[in-house]
């Protein structure tokens, strides 16, 4: 057998998630994309479609999270998952 450079595909299907918003939160977020809009140039319809983004960026800039990561390996969800206190 032939062995391929390329390893198998991470699984990029998208996972559902429901979740409920504080009332305060869900405005905060309307306003956020109605500024957004306006500096953009874009009218973002749907303000719940900036919570991915938010959180791939609070993910990628949350250097105790990076720092938790790297010590933990990549095991995070295993029987060798290590807790990470909040």
């Amino acid at each position: 057998m032939v062995k391929l450079k390329l390893g198998p595909l991470p699984d990029d299907k998208p996972v559902k998630v429901s979740v409920e918003l504080p009332a305060k939160l869900h405005r905060d977020l309307v306003d956020y994309a109605e500024i957004l809009g306006r500096q953009s140039g874009q009218v973002v319809e749907e303000p719940a479609r900036l919570i991915v983004p938010m959180l791939e960026r609070f993910i990628a800039t949350d250097r105790g999270f990076a720092k938790a990561r790297r010590g933990a390996g990549r095991d995070l969800t295993g029987e060798n998952a290590v807790p990470i206190s909040r």
